[in-house]
């Protein structure tokens, strides 16, 4: 008999169906694994999704690459947490720009392909992404806890309209993870910093986002890293959602 470990056990897709459907994401499956393991998140069950900012300002982002690899990192990192081998995809600037389901086996090249696809690259405005996601939860009927993974290079045109949706979301079980791309002294992470630190009760019943800065150079940041830092609040909020009667 072949031993298997607890971490194989407990996660949503096991280690043998990775290797089976996208041998490539197997080093950050087993990577993503020890994080959800370290955060005590053996067996928790959540959708994860992928919110991507396509405002002019993240083209080179695209072009190398770097946007590609963070879709395989989320990817990797919702299979131990959702058996659906799915991750809802968001691409945004002015507006949604598009959305589509990134699959294992699936997922290769499929960033960089979509994009392409999606033509002009505009502003940055959070909101209509937020509200993009909000409906998808909806209408799949679930009542699991989502993550959602929202990344960006910077503050949102409609600073208001974004404060307002995460606040009214926050009744939602949908904790927001904040992910930033570029200089990390530029001013244009402020807003997102204040929208971490939202007062609760006062603006939010829970809260409901936290924030990562990973550099101007997202790509060299350590896998181990970025998914100990995606999944750094998360548990906190799942305990302060389940006793505020955010879900169940």
């Amino acid at each position: 008999m072949i031993a298997t470990n607890r971490g194989e056990r407990t996660a949503a897709i096991s280690l043998s169906k990775v290797r089976e459907r996208a041998p490539d994401l197997v080093s950050l499956y087993k990577s993503a694994g020890a994080s959800v393991r370290s955060h005590g998140m053996e067996g928790i069950r959540a959708a994860v999704y992928l919110v991507l900012d396509r405002s002019g300002s993240m083209r080179p982002y695209y072009k190398d690459g770097t946007m590609q690899h963070l879709a395989e990192q989320v990817l990797s990192l919702s299979a131990h947490l959702d058996d659906d081998g799915s991750v809802p995809v968001v691409f945004f600037s002015t507006d949604v720009d598009g959305s589509t389901d990134l699959r294992l086996g699936g997922h290769r090249g499929r960033i960089n392909k979509l994009h392409e696809n999606l033509g002009h690259m505009g502003r940055t405005n959070y909101h209509w992404a937020m509200d993009e996601v909000i409906d998808h939860y909806m209408a799949s009927g679930s009542r699991s806890p989502a993550l959602v993974i929202f990344q960006t290079d910077g503050g949102p045109t409609s600073k208001l309209a974004a404060e307002r949706y995460l606040c009214k979301a926050a009744r939602l079980p949908l904790f927001w993870q904040f992910i930033g791309f570029g200089d990390p002294d530029d001013n244009e992470f402020t807003f997102l910093r204040k929208l971490d630190t939202l007062a609760v009760p006062a603006r939010r019943i829970v809260d409901n986002a936290g924030f990562f800065h990973a550099g101007r150079n997202p790509r060299t940041v350590d896998d181990q890293l970025l998914f100990d830092q995606l999944l750094q609040e998360f548990p906190d909020w799942l305990t302060a959602a389940r006793n505020a009667h955010v879900m169940q």
